[in-house]
């Protein structure tokens, strides 16, 4: 009988907000939240038809255990620690150091779920990085906040906006300017990215003012993840590149 597939990270954002919202513990099979949570997770778009082919993936038994094994790998947790995966212990780590942005992800990523709206996107290949990680809130909501940014009608829109404001169509970063770079060629061409993630701005309708102007690096850099991290806005990207480097 086929294993079932590891835990990703959006499956472990939505076991863990359970786990913080019952006070650090773990939640038995017969609680009803546990059953949710299985059904949910049985019907991620991640892993391929897993739930048809694998009785007991994400069963209500499995969606227990690993409760425990977020609930028992807190660093206050008093007893005999269950074993828990490098994913699990940086979840655990994230809910801790951003509880209220953590379990905003996993309220976004259910909303995305109960609308259907993540089940309509396709994979994106830049939702996780060349390693085949992802930002800690996990890649569907990676997916959505792509699909969103990449509306050719939203972007058109948002620099019709700035031209017609006299602004610039230059990175709001970096100051890269597509046209005085590569002459006619790149005249009126930048990318968009959202000023917010969405699990801080909430999966709300995009508005211009959501947006920021950004050159492909910096767009590039503030989707990339590293463990533990977040995506980054452009003021934080901003911030890292002002960050004094060291010497040859």
């Amino acid at each position: 009988m086929p294993k079932s597939p590891a835990w990703t990270r959006d499956e472990l954002l939505l076991a863990c907000a359970l786990v913080v919202e019952n006070n650090w513990n773990e939640l038995r099979e017969g609680d009803p939240r546990v059953l949710d949570l299985s059904d949910l997770l049985r019907s991620l778009p991640l892993h391929h038809g897993a739930a048809q082919t694998i009785p007991k993936f994400r069963s209500v038994g499995s969606v227990s255990r690993k409760t425990s094994d977020l609930a028992s790998n807190h660093p206050e947790y008093v007893g005999v620690s269950t074993k828990g995966g490098r994913l699990d212990k940086e979840v655990i780590a994230a809910f801790i150091a951003r509880p209220s942005e953590m379990l905003g992800a996993a309220a976004a990523l259910r909303q995305g779920i109960g609308t259907g709206a993540l089940y309509e996107i396709p994979a994106d290949p830049d939702e996780v990085d060349d390693d085949g990680s992802s930002a800690v809130e996990g890649r569907l909501l990676a997916r959505w906040a792509m699909h969103r940014e990449r509306d050719r009608g939203l972007r058109a829109r948002k620099i019709a906006r700035a031209e017609k404001l006299g602004q610039p169509l230059r990175c709001e970063v970096c100051t890269f300017d597509f046209g005085r770079f590569y002459g006619p060629l790149g005249k009126g061409y930048i990318e968009v990215h959202h000023r917010l993630p969405l699990h801080i701005s909430g999966p709300r309708e995009t508005g211009l003012d959501d947006l920021a102007l950004l050159c492909a690096n910096c767009h590039r850099m503030c989707h990339r993840s590293s463990p533990g991290a977040s995506w980054r806005t452009p003021d934080a990207l901003r911030a890292e590149m002002d960050q004094p480097r060291p010497g040859p």
